[in-house]
Formats: C-alpha cells, sequence, structure tokens
C-alpha cells in the first residue's frame, strides 16, 4: 500500500520545517472560531450535548481481602454498571465547585494544587478552575516527598484538591513542609472529619464546597474568564533526569494540541465512549480527555488494576471495566500493551497443537491481508473475536504514547485486537503534541506526519553525527514548533533559554533532545536522544536507547537499562527478566530456588546473556554495543520504586545509583 505524502518540507530543504499536508500555508489552533479557551470549549460541549452521558464511575458494591498462597493479602473489588453525569450536570458541578474555591478565598490567576487519582473528580475540579482561571498545578502520585513539597512551595500553594487515600498515604507526611498551605479539599465523600491535620490547615469534602458554591450570593460574583494566553495548567514532569520541572501550559496551547489530535482520530463523534484510566497529571491522558469532551464523547473511569477481567483487583468471575463500558476508543502507554500481548501469547503457548496451529495461520494471514491494504472479516470472527473481548469488544481506535512502543506489540495489536494503533510523539513542552501516525497507515517503528498544529524542523547534531544532508534520509535533533508549544518552565528562566526558542515570525518552538529521521512519505521517526548518547574508551559512540530498543524485543527481556562508562571498553545491562522465560531457562539448567535465587545464580545470568547476545548479533548490532555483563534483577521497575518516571521511561540516575555495586562489579571493581 503506498502512504501519500503526508507532510513536505515547505521551503524545500531536506531539514525542513515538515508541515501536514492539510495545514501547508497555516497551522491551525482552535477546533471552533472564537472557541479559544477551555472554559469556551466545554461550555460548547455543555450547551451542544447537555443530555448526554459525560463523566461515569463504577459502583462499588463490595471489597475482600483474599489471602494468597504465598501468605500475602490481596484486596479484591466486586464492581457494578456506570454512574454518569450529563454534561449539564457535570458543568453545573464544576461552575458550582469554582465558586465554592472562590469564596474560600482562591483568587484568579493564582495557583491551585491538584494531587489525585484519574476519576471524574478530577475533571469536575479542572473545568472548574478552568471556569474561574485558577492555574491549575497537577503533580504525579508517584512523585516522592521531596519533589511534592517541591512542587507545591515552587507555585506557592494554599488550596490543594487531593483524595482521602492520597491524603492520608501521601500528603500527610509533608503538610508541615508546605508552609503557605491553608485549604485541603477531598473529593471523597467520606470522612468528613481529620482530626490529626497541623493547625492552620482545613479540610473540606468536595461536596460542602459545592454546596457553599450554589449559594446566589457566591455564584452572583462576577468570575474572570481567562484569556487564550493565561495559563491553565502547570504540569509537573516527573523527568527522567533530577528534580521534576513545572511546564506552563496556557488555555490556547491545549486549544491547539487538542485541535490537532482530534483531527487524526476518524469520524469522531458524541457515540465514542473513551475509557480513563492513565494518570490525569499526564499530558497524553488530559490531552485525550479533554478531545473526547469537545466532541461530545463520553468517558468512563477506570485503572491498570481494574481495567480488564483479569486485572489483579478484580475477583474472579466478576467483570473488569472494559467489559462492562465497552469502549471505543482507549489512549495507552506501552507497558499497558506489552503486558496484554506477553498475556496473550502466554494462553496461545498452551492451546492445543490444533487450536495453535490455527492462530499462528490466521495471524499470519492476516498480517499478509493487512500490509496489503486488505480487511480478513472472517478471521476476526473466527480467530480474533475472543482477544478483542479482553478490552471489550468494540476498540475501533488506539492511541499510543508516552514511550516506543515495540513493532512486534503493534503488529499484535493491528492483527488480535482488530484495531488500528496511532502511534503519537509529544512531549509535556508541547502539550502531548507533535504527530500521530494515520490510522491507515500499518507500517512499524515511526510516529506519523506533524499534527496541523505543529511543524517539525531537523537541526544538525554533529557529535551524534546526525545532519540533515544524510541519505537515504534526513535526520537530525526533532525541534517542534507551533500554538501547542507551552511557555517554558516555571520559575527557570535558564533551562528556557537552552530549550524554547522563538522565531521571527514569532513562534515558538522547543529543542526536544530526541533525534529523529524522515521518510520518505513524510513520517518521522524517533532514532536516538541526544542525552542516551556515551562514548567509549576507544572512541566510539553506543546509544543506550538503541541498544535498549532492539533488546527489549528479546522474549526472555521485560525491560532493560543498558549502562557505559566513558573510561571503559563495553556495555553492561541491568535486565528485568521475563518470568515466564526466565523460570523455563533455570529448569533447563536443572536450578532450583526462588525468584531472587533464580536471578541471582551465576550459572543463569550467563546463559541469559548468551541468549540476549544472539538476539543482539541476529539484530545486527556492532560488537561494541552488546552487553558484556548482565545484572538480572528480581524486582520489577515501577514509578512506585522510583526507577522510572510515570510513563515507565527509565531513570537513568536513579538506577545507576540503584545498581552501583553491581556496576563496580561488571567493570572489575574498578
Amino acid at each position: 500500500m503506498k502512504l501519500k505524502e503526508d507532510m513536505n518540507p515547505l521551503l524545500g530543504h531536506p531539514a525542513g520545517p515538515y508541515r501536514a499536508i492539510n495545514s501547508q500555508e497555516k497551522l491551525v489552533a482552535w477546533l471552533h472560531p472564537k472557541v479559544d479557551t477551555l472554559d469556551k470549549m466545554f461550555e460548547y460541549a455543555a450547551s451542544r450535548f447537555p443530555q448526554r452521558d459525560c463523566l461515569g464511575t463504577r459502583e462499588v458494591l463490595n471489597e475482600e481481602d483474599e489471602p494468597q498462597p504465598n501468605g500475602k493479602v490481596f484486596k479484591k473489588v466486586i464492581l457494578g454498571n456506570y454512574n454518569w453525569l450529563s454534561y449539564e450536570e457535570t458543568y453545573k458541578a464544576a461552575r458550582c465547585f469554582g465558586s465554592g474555591l472562590a469564596a474560600l478565598g482562591q483568587r484568579p490567576q493564582c495557583n491551585i494544587a491538584i494531587f489525585c487519582e484519574t476519576r471524574a473528580e478530577w475533571i469536575v475540579a479542572a473545568q472548574a478552575c478552568f471556569m474561574y482561571n485558577f492555574p491549575l498545578v497537577t503533580l504525579y502520585v508517584t512523585l516522592g516527598p521531596t519533589a511534592i513539597a517541591h512542587g507545591l512551595n515552587e507555585t506557592g500553594i494554599t488550596h490543594i484538591i487531593t483524595s482521602k487515600d492520597l491524603l492520608q498515604s501521601r500528603l500527610k507526611a509533608i503538610l508541615c513542609d508546605v508552609p503557605r498551605l491553608q485549604y485541603i479539599i477531598v473529593v471523597d465523600t467520606k470522612p468528613t472529619s481529620w482530626p490529626d491535620i497541623p493547625r492552620g490547615i482545613m479540610v473540606y469534602n468536595m461536596d460542602a464546597v459545592k454546596e457553599m458554591g450554589s449559594k446566589p450570593d457566591n455564584l452572583a460574583v462576577d468570575r474572570r474568564q481567562p484569556e487564550p494566553s493565561d495559563i491553565a495548567v502547570i504540569m509537573y514532569t516527573s523527568g527522567s533526569t533530577g528534580i521534576p520541572k513545572g511546564v506552563m501550559i496556557s488555555h490556547g496551547n491545549i486549544i491547539a494540541g487538542i485541535t490537532g489530535m482530534a483531527e487524526r482520530i476518524p469520524n469522531l463523534n458524541e457515540t465514542d465512549t473513551y475509557i480513563g484510566y492513565l494518570p490525569l497529571a499526564h499530558v497524553l491522558e488530559l490531552s485525550a480527555e479533554m478531545v473526547c469532551i469537545s466532541h461530545g464523547c463520553r468517558i468512563g473511569y477506570s485503572s491498570p488494576q481494574t481495567l480488564a477481567d483479569q486485572s489483579t483487583k478484580i475477583k474472579k468471575g466478576s467483570k473488569g471495566d472494559t467489559s462492562v463500558l465497552k469502549p471505543t476508543l482507549m489512549a495507552a502507554v506501552p507497558e499497558i500493551m506489552d503486558r496484554i500481548y506477553k498475556n496473550v501469547m502466554t494462553k496461545v503457548e498452551k492451546m492445543s497443537k490444533l487450536q495453535k496451529t490455527l492462530f499462528v495461520l490466521a495471524y499470519n494471514y492476516k498480517m499478509e491481508q493487512i500490509s496489503k491494504g486488505y480487511s480478513t472479516p472472517l478471521c476476526d470472527r473466527l480467530v480474533f473475536k475472543r482477544v478483542r473481548a479482553l478490552l471489550g469488544g468494540n476498540i475501533r481506535v488506539l492511541l499510543s504514547g508516552g514511550a516506543p512502543l515495540s513493532a512486534a506489540t503493534q503488529r499484535f495489536m493491528n492483527i488480535c485486537l482488530c484495531c488500528p494503533v496511532g502511534q503519537g510523539y509529544g512531549l509535556t513542552e508541547t502539550c502531548g503534541a507533535g504527530t500521530i501516525s494515520e490510522m491507515w497507515d500499518y507500517s512499524t517503528g515511526r510516529v506519523g506526519a506533524p499534527l496541523v498544529c505543529s511543524e517539525i524542523t531537523l537541526k544538525d547534531w554533529e557529535e551524534g553525527c546526525y545532519y540533515s544532508t544524510d541519505k537515504p534520509n534526513p535526520r537530525g535533533e526533532i525541534l517542534i514548533g507551533g500554538p501547542n508549544v507551552t511557555m517554558g518552565y516555571y520559575k527557570n528562566e535558564a533551562k528556557n533559554r537552552e530549550d524554547f526558542f522563538v522565531d521571527e515570525h514569532g513562534q515558538r518552538w522547543f529543542c526536544t533532545g530526541d533525534i529523529g529521521e524522515v521518510h520518505t512519505d513524510g513520517c518521522l521517526k524517533i532514532i536516538d536522544r541526544k542525552k542516551d548518547l556515551v562514548k567509549l574508551q576507544a572512541g566510539e559512540y553506543v546509544s543506550l536507547g538503541k541498544v535498549e530498543a532492539v533488546l527489549k524485543n528479546c522474549p526472555l527481556v521485560d525491560n532493560i537499562c543498558a549502562y557505559a562508562n566513558s573510561d571503559q571498553s563495553y556495555v553492561i545491562s541491568f535486565v528485568v527478566p521475563n518470568h515466564k522465560h526466565l523460570t523455563a531457562l533455570a529448569e533447563q539448567l536443572h536450578v532450583r530456588g526462588t525468584w531472587e535465587e533464580m536471578c541471582n545464580n551465576s550459572q543463569v545470568e550467563k546463559e541469559a546473556l548468551r541468549i540476549i547476545t544472539d538476539a543482539a548479533l541476529s539484530a545486527k548490532m556492532e560488537r561494541f554495543e552488546i552487553p558484556k555483563k548482565i545484572r538480572l534483577s528480581a524486582e520489577p521497575w515501577t514509578p512506585e520504586t522510583g526507577l522510572v518516571t510515570d510513563a515507565f521511561k527509565l531513570k537513568r540516575k536513579e538506577l545507576k545509583t540503584h545498581y552501583q555495586e553491581d556496576i563496580e562489579r561488571m567493570y572489575g571493581g574498578k
């Protein structure tokens, strides 16, 4: 299937700028004329779809503790149907909540924080802040105590919106470190009193604040509407390096970003249902939900622990969220999709010989058909229907972002879930917008063409030997420009001068630090990252990101972090092994014991290194790029461990500190 020219260099230079075919003349900044701020966007949706479902939450019917064979106790839930708030009800709730916050002394253009799980109340609170022009400071719930206090103090927070669980588990311990804090608003209805909160801090429930706001005197107070250039959100990114930075995102930035995203989702309309479960403090989820609200879709809330029937918190025999909601749209980070892929493949391994043969035949047949641009209705109905049912059976578009998606997983999603995967590329600094692949483009490993709100230029990077004159394709550092490029980092002028600039036409640009190449059909591929380049002792440059991307495709590897010291001649790696494959390997070697003992066994480590080396050689990696030594890690890397970000990107500095002893051992104690 020949792809159309998605984007062209405007001036004929291989470096760009590159734009989408339908925004060659002018970049697009809004969906509807004069709807240029988030409060206007919500008002527009509420007036157009007043009675349609907007935000849905499942009823909790029962919670029980389930003892496990290893002595641990897991919490399991039985959930009922979704209860819905209509667009009109959501709008009224947000209006009353905003009015209540104003009555509690929250002023326009003064920052307010939200520290809360992804749920309907998050969006109600956010819309209230957008309406009343309170810049909303968002923080990932997985940040450490120092980082949370830093974000709250840097932005001078007096009011914070949170949940009872997070107040109890994360915030309580640092309240004394946030001297300006006066009001805590808890989104849960119970408890209504908090006896052990420090003096000088008042705790209110969201309902009480809404009630206060609904009083005629408070509702009658004039609200100061935001301008497109006013800050809507200060989003703290956990960042793969150092202390989190607050990115200032204006109303105009978000409107432009969601305009670009919406244009790539075919036939997006009010009959669509979106499932929200990723962190709303992450730009990918917030943008996706705003796209849905702007088009009158309904959003049903979920969590990674209750997403599917097999999810960890769902009691056996009861239904997960996707089975009840049956969403048509979903955003996912590669980590979640890799999990689905591995689960299904494990089930395929357990099938009878005949079933397995049929599955593989259907898989290969469909792969051939979709690469030619054909569909396979019979295969879908007979073979892949059960896999598709894992996510409710109605998904028509999967949006992937946050990190690169492996070719194997993307192909699997296309084939088994019978829906296109829109791979996207964007950063908090560009409002999550940059590029998204066209839905009919089934090629893997690429992130598509620029959205209608952005343009892209490639900047030569001499140290890494990437130039726009490279053959066959121009390569270089990706710079993104357009109305979606944010206003910079909060109180960090030095970093703003380094990473952002304004061109002669007054347009803002962001220097991403990512290296890309533009293909002849105008699609972008991310090939490297500036920060991941290490020069070995003998002068060879190794891209750690490239090493990791290649080796992640090895079935034995669940996660990997490559490491190299400039005063050494070889690369080493920390590997989180795949449970099933490593256990099978240990059995072959007659090694018995606990998971930790298997990971620490030198014989298992040696054999795992051999398998990884074979995978590297068959992927045609250079000898100097292949890890000479590895350390198998028994513990998975999750945001809670502090070793990866919320989007599951590696935090190299933290991983280095965590494995310092192993590094010294693998480099011979030097």
